[in-house]
C-alpha cells in the first residue's frame, strides 16, 4: 500500500513537513519515489499568486523547447527559483538535468482577459508543452497554474529530500497546503507522471489503493475534456471525476461521492433526493470506481477533501489542532508531526470529509 498525506495550516509550511510525515510510515513505500504539490504559496512566491507558475523537469533540449513555446505564445518570465542541489555520491535518485520553477506574466493580449480565458490559455499551453516534451523524450511538465508548485521524483524519499535540501525548513519555500505521497505507481510503469499527487486546473488528488474500474473510467473520461490525458495511474481517474463534477458540470461537491461510490438502488429509492441520485447513477455509471481506495483532494477554494471506497478497505486518519489539519494513512504520522491535537477522526465508507479554508471540519453522510 502507498502512504499519502495532506496538510493544511494557517501557518506557512516547508515541504520538510511532508517528508517527516511520511518517514514514520516508511513501511508503506518501497523507495520508488516521492512527490508533492504545494498550494497557497508563501516565501519567495508570496507576491505572485495571480500569475502562473511553471513546474517541470527536463533535459537541456526539453528546457529550450518549453521556453520556445512560452515565448511564441507571448509569456514572459517574471522570476525563477532553482532548488539548491546536494548531489552526494550514492543517493538513490533518477535526477533530471534541469528543474524549472518559474513565474510567468501572461501575454500582453491577455491583459484584459477574463479568468476563464486565462485558464483556457494555461491548460492549452500545458498540453502543448507536454506533447512536445513527450515527442522529444525530453522532460515532464507537472503543473502550470497560479499559486501551485509541483515536484515529482523517482528514487528513495530520504535521498530525494537530501538531493533537494528539503529536510531542513526555510522561509523561502513555504505553503499553506501541501499534499505528498511516498511511493511511485508500482501497478504500472515507473514514470514521473504516475507519481501522486496529480494536479489539474486548481484541483489536486492523491490516493492509496486501486481502482479496478480504471479502463472503464479512462475510456469514458478521454471523451469528456481535453485535460483528461495521460492516465499513467488508475487513481488519476478520481481527480478527473472530481474536476468534471465541480468545474465542468458545476454540481455541488456532495455529488462527487454519489458518483464514484453510488448507493444501491434499494437505498436510493427510500430517499427524498432519489430522482437526482438515480439520474447520476444512470448517466455517470462509467465514473463509478471499485476496489480498495482512500482519496484525498484539494479544491480551488483551498478545501481538503477525503473519501473512501464503499467498503473502507484502506486506512486514513485526520488530526487537528488550532492551526493545522493533517490527513494521512497512519496515526503514526500524526503522532510524529502533531503529537498535541484534538480527537482524531477516522472517516467511514459513506462519508465525505471537508476541511474548509478556515479549518472547520464538516462530515457529510452520503
Amino acid at each position: 500500500m502507498c502512504r499519502i498525506g495532506a496538510v493544511k495550516s494557517k501557518k506557512r509550511m516547508h515541504p520538510s513537513i511532508a517528508l517527516k510525515l511520511m518517514q514514520s510510515q516508511q513501511e508503506g513505500h518501497d523507495d520508488s519515489g516521492f512527490a508533492f504539490v504545494m498550494q497557497d504559496l508563501g516565501g519567495i512566491f508570496e507576491n505572485y499568486k495571480e500569475l502562473p507558475l511553471l513546474s517541470m523537469a527536463a533535459t537541456v533540449e526539453g528546457t529550450r523547447l518549453a521556453e520556445d513555446i512560452l515565448r511564441e505564445i507571448g509569456f514572459s518570465r517574471v522570476m525563477q527559483w532553482s532548488p539548491e542541489i546536494n548531489n552526494q555520491k550514492g543517493l538513490k535518485i533518477e535526477a533530471m538535468p534541469n528543474y524549472i520553477f518559474e513565474v510567468l506574466q501572461y501575454p500582453r493580449s491577455f491583459k484584459h482577459a477574463t479568468k476563464q480565458e486565462k485558464e483556457e490559455l494555461l491548460i492549452d499551453t500545458a498540453i502543448k508543452i507536454r506533447k512536445t516534451l513527450e515527442e522529444a523524450k525530453a522532460g515532464y511538465i507537472y503543473s502550470f497554474w497560479p499559486d501551485v508548485l509541483t515536484l515529482k521524483e523517482i528514487g528513495s524519499p530520504k535521498d530525494i529530500g537530501i538531493y533537494f535540501n528539503l529536510w531542513e525548513g526555510n522561509a523561502d519555500l513555504t505553503a499553506g497546503i501541501i499534499t505528498a505521497q511516498c511511493r511511485q505507481n508500482t501497478n504500472y510503469d515507473i514514470v514521473r507522471y504516475a507519481a501522486h499527487p496529480f494536479f489539474l486546473e486548481g484541483y489536486t488528488g492523491l490516493a492509496n489503493g486501486e481502482n479496478t474500474f480504471f479502463e472503464k473510467n479512462r475510456d469514458y473520461q478521454q471523451k469528456l475534456y481535453k485535460g483528461y490525458i495521460g492516465f499513467e495511474s488508475d487513481s488519476q481517474c478520481l481527480l478527473y471525476t472530481l474536476h468534471y463534477i465541480r468545474k465542468i458540470l458545476k454540481w455541488p461537491l456532495k455529488y462527487f461521492k454519489h458518483t464514484i461510490t453510488p448507493l444501491s438502488y434499494d437505498e436510493i429509492t427510500t430517499r427524498k433526493d432519489r430522482e437526482i441520485l438515480l439520474r447520476i447513477k444512470a448517466s455517470l455509471a462509467n465514473l463509478e470506481i471499485n476496489g480498495p481506495n482512500t482519496f484525498l483532494a484539494v479544491t480551488p477554494e483551498k478545501e481538503l477533501l477525503c473519501v473512501c471506497d464503499s467498503k473502507k478497505l484502506r486506512p486514513v486518519v485526520i488530526g487537528k489542532n488550532k492551526d493545522t489539519v493533517i490527513m494521512t494513512s497512519e496515526v503514526a504520522g500524526l503522532n510524529d508531526i502533531m503529537p498535541e491535537r484534538d480527537a482524531d477522526i477516522y472517516p467511514n465508507e459513506r462519508e465525505t470529509i471537508i476541511v474548509k479554508d478556515d479549518l472547520t471540519i464538516e462530515r457529510w453522510l452520503q
